[in-house]
């Protein structure tokens, strides 16, 4: 059976015309491509030869011809000179080296091709007006760049401090621009410039878009716009200019206000988790054995210094894993300042039950000890310990509050601290032995419970939470020798305020304790605020003797 296929239809005339039209569109394109590649070479060259000059003029020269032709190219040596990561050789080629060694260096100009450098190698002299026109001309590279994040922190510092000479590039970007929170910045630093137009709708315009857009830093500016000056004169001439400077004034106070109750609160939370972490052990010793241990605070320190350890380990066996040291440095803290409580507790303090004078002296000088042998093995100076790469930067909440991860890290680290002690207490049988020899250790004795046992274990928790409380700390701040003796008087504040012995209490302590020490010490000042805090405690104590929370059970009714 025959079978007849289709024919195929015949090629449109249209198609060969489309075609021949495109590749006659390209060969007339090709000498202006051509002609612009040789241009840029020609200005790389030129401006390769300006970076090599030590002249300072010269390099400022190639840094605006860099600006005037933007680009990846130019945003990379722009900010390698900023970085002081441009070096220019023997031959006079500039190169990109990011560290010392010569082998990552790249040529900075790719299209002048380049080998190696060849020495002497020097770096492109770099003085303040230099730093000036680089840090200006960076920005205004950076935000016609294609990366968001680099335009926004462009915008960003040209609104800080805007000039006259890049009002035009913001407006033309203020047209352009599809991002909110770069339209914001370019929209602020377009006010500020107009805050010195001659037109006073302008002036005014500006003022209700700088308080619309929250900028604080303008606060004293509108001050004097709007406030006569000592000698009854006026900055601002014009009164409708100077009655919208005041009303946007006090929009940013207000704002100002509320940013720092939330700054406040944030930073009051996180002493507060600081002291439970301090005060949550002494709470477990002090309740069970009535020992004032003054040796507690050194427990912080030993537990901060285990951290450093960790640190130290990973960075010298598995620097590709550094950010991962928190993993052993939980756990090392914990059983290393367990087991240096357990020891203390065996060798002196047990010899010294019923005798609180005796202790609180003897403890003392074991806190000395401690500080002098930290001291011995890794030197008196302060050690740092570097958050986590995960744990840097932070939350911008809102403009001039920004909550730093390593903060939210340690009030969640505070309550996974917290939760575990009061499962220990509540839900083990060492928790059960804890809880009865507390309310009547001559009781839980009679009944066969093991109470010298007990106290070891006991001291070794609390020993062990300190540590841990020394690993937030570290995440804080610089970890020195004296590093518990700044937290324990404030601990046993807590302890006592929050009720001997009771977590619920302690807890509810250290969020008072810390929370007040904050709010007081931008009013009263450090040690003015502390000692105020000092005196309502004692009001307290006097009108409440057993805290916030007392002891339940025989023992405390003795």
């Amino acid at each position: 059976m025959n079978r007849t296929h289709p024919r195929k239809p015949p090629a449109s005339p249209w198609r060969s015309v489309l075609v021949a039209s495109f590749v006659l569109f390209g060969l007339l394109l090709a000498p202006f491509s051509m002609r612009s590649a040789a241009a840029s070479s020609s200005s790389h060259a030129e401006i390769r030869a300006a970076l090599a000059s030590e002249q300072a003029s010269d390099v400022v020269r190639a840094i605006a011809a860099l600006e005037a032709l933007g680009g990846q190219t130019a945003q990379q040596v722009l900010t390698a000179l900023q970085e002081r990561q441009l070096k220019v050789d023997g031959t006079g080629a500039v190169f990109i080296v990011p560290g010392r060694d010569l082998d990552t260096a790249t040529p900075a100009f790719p299209d002048l091709g380049g080998a190696a450098p060849s020495p002497p190698v020097r770096a492109v002299p770099l003085n303040n007006a230099i730093r000036r026109e680089l840090q200006r001309a960076l920005a205004r590279v950076r935000l016609t760049s294609e990366d968001l994040a680099s335009r926004r922190r462009a915008a960003q510092e040209l609104a800080a401090r805007p000039t006259p000479e890049i009002a035009d590039l913001l407006r033309t970007r203020l047209a352009e621009e599809q991002d909110d929170e770069v339209l914001d910045a370019l929209r602020l630093g377009i006010a500020k410039l107009d805050l010195e137009d001659a037109d006073p709708q302008r002036r005014i315009a500006a003022l209700e878009c700088i308080a619309e857009l929250c900028d604080v830093s303008m606060i004293d500016t509108l001050r004097a716009m709007s406030e006569p000056a000592p000698d009854g004169t006026y900055r601002e001439s014009h009164e409708d200019v100077r009655a919208a400077a005041a009303t946007a004034r006090s929009v940013l106070e207000r704002r100002l206000a509320l940013f720092n109750v939330a700054a406040n609160t944030i930073y009051g939370l996180s002493l507060a988790s600081v002291l439970l972490l301090a005060a949550l052990g002494l709470a477990i010793t002090f309740g069970l054995m009535g020992v004032i241990n003054m040796a507690h605070g050194e427990m912080l320190m030993l537990g901060a210094y285990a951290t450093f350890t960790a640190q130290r380990l990973f960075a010298t066996y598995a620097p590709e894993h550094a950010d991962a040291y928190l993993l052993l440095a939980v756990p090392l803290a914990f059983v290393s300042t367990a087991a240096m409580g357990v020891l203390l507790e065996r060798t002196v303090i047990r010899r010294l039950y019923g005798r609180p004078l005796e202790t609180l002296l003897a403890t003392w000088g074991l806190s000395l000890i401690l500080i002098q042998a930290t001291r011995m093995l890794f030197g008196a100076q302060n050690v740092s310990v570097a958050n986590p790469s995960w744990l840097s930067g932070g939350w911008d909440l809102m403009p001039n509050v920004v909550v730093p991860y390593s903060r939210v890290a340690v009030l969640l680290f505070t309550a996974v601290v917290v939760t575990f002690v009061w499962l220990v207490l509540q839900r083990t049988s060492l928790g059960l032995r804890v809880r009865a020899v507390t309310q009547n250790r001559d009781m839980a004795a009679s009944l066969g419970i093991a109470t010298s046992r007990v106290d070891m274990w006991t001291f070794a928790l609390g020993s062990g939470v300190a540590g841990l409380g020394g690993v937030a700390l570290s995440q804080l701040g610089n970890v020195g020798p004296e590093l518990g003796q700044q937290h324990i008087i404030d601990s046993f504040m807590v302890v006592v305020l929050g009720g001997v012995g009771n977590i619920a209490g302690t807890v509810l302590g250290a969020l008072s304790f810390g929370m007040a020490n904050k709010f007081l010490e931008p009013i009263t000042g450090a040690v003015l605020g502390k000692i105020l805090i000092l005196g309502l405690l004692i009001l307290f104590i006097q009108r409440r003797p057993q805290g916030l929370f007392a002891l339940k059970g025989r023992a405390a009714e003795n």
